[in-house]
């Protein structure tokens, strides 16, 4: 299956970390929204991004290796909607954008990842955009997730 998912990640406390080639960044402690896409094989991306353990490649891979960031949740779409959910999530103000440019370096948009400022703010918006939630029953409390 391919489409659009999105990611709700947790950060347990204030990190400094490094982004690849965007450089280095202060992410607060909270809940984030990410949105991505998978080409081939959703489920797998997303298997991908639960483990702590793996090659980093993209943005997103150096934020989930970090310490006390884990994934809490995810939706899915079996559409190619990721610039268009980034965008309608970017001009909202449930959300605020704390690393311009962060998973978006081969489009236009300002971002794919998202401070939620209003607590519910990504259920409501992932559901008016037809997303469903955790489609495959996959666990997002593995062990190797847990910091």
């Amino acid at each position: 299956m391919k489409g659009t998912y999105a990611l709700l990640i947790e950060v347990k406390k204030n990190i400094d970390i490094r982004i690849g080639k965007l450089g280095r960044f202060k992410i607060s402690k909270g809940n984030y929204i990410y949105v991505g896409s998978g080409k081939n094989n959703l489920e797998k991306r997303i298997e991908r991004h639960l483990r702590k353990e793996k090659r980093k490649f993209w943005h997103i891979d150096y934020l989930l290796g970090a310490p006390g960031v884990k994934v809490k949740n995810f939706w899915v779409k079996e559409r190619e909607e990721e610039c268009l959910l980034a965008r309608k999530i970017a001009s909202s103000k449930m959300f605020k954008i704390p690393v311009p440019g962060f998973g978006s370096s081969d489009c236009k948009c300002k971002a794919h990842l998202f401070l939620i400022l209003k607590e519910g703010g990504e259920e409501e918006i992932l559901r008016q955009s037809n997303f469903l939630k955790n489609p495959w029953k996959t666990t997002t409390s593995k062990e190797e997730n847990h910091n």
